[in-house]
């Protein structure tokens, strides 16, 4: 008797239902339109962001004087040179914890960016970093911002060497630009 009310006591609490997640459980991963990538051309990349339902991202630009933006930092293996960022387009809502309209992403949000690879770059594999720095908010709270890496394998073949289009999902069935 004794050790039920303990268990009771100690596994239901009034507070229990209160306490909030210290942040979306937001998943990050990268992406390549092709299986490898072909000395002396250009290759599609992206980095996704799935935003569970019931949560935002600030944009890359929030509107919001308080309100961080989303940033994508993109480290390439020397000589690879990495095109400007397409941030996704922002939808602007109000929210109830704040007066001023926001720019947020949901759902899903994909950040493209291209690569070109050097004619003389050394053949093998090799991995692309980047960084993405977000602040995830629900209607009521914004979380503390977070940092996510990703690392980005991809294998570096002659210009010669037969490539694949793949993760249509994010690019499309054909080459953009």
């Amino acid at each position: 008797m004794f050790l039920a009310l303990l268990l009771s006591a100690t596994l239901i609490t009034p507070t229990a239902a209160l306490i909030m997640p210290s942040q979306a459980n937001v998943w990050v991963k990268g992406v390549f339109a092709t299986d490898k990538a072909q000395r002396g051309k250009t290759v599609q990349a992206a980095v996704v962001m799935d935003i569970p339902e019931g949560y935002h991202v600030n944009s890359s630009k929030p509107l919001g004087k308080y309100a961080i933006p989303t940033v994508l930092e993109i480290k390439a293996p020397d000589g690879v040179k990495v095109g400007p960022v397409a941030y996704p387009r922002a939808m602007v809502k109000r929210f109830k914890f704040s007066d001023e309209q926001l720019a947020v992403y949901e759902g899903r949000a994909v950040m493209r960016f291209n690569l070109t690879v050097p004619a003389d770059q050394a053949l093998g594999a090799t991995d692309l970093r980047v960084r993405l720095r977000y602040q995830s908010c629900t209607d009521e709270v914004c979380f503390a911002p977070a940092t996510r890496e990703v690392e980005m394998p991809i294998e570096i073949v002659n210009s010669t060497d037969p490539v694949k289009r793949v993760n249509a999902a994010y690019f499309g069935a054909r080459p953009r630009g």
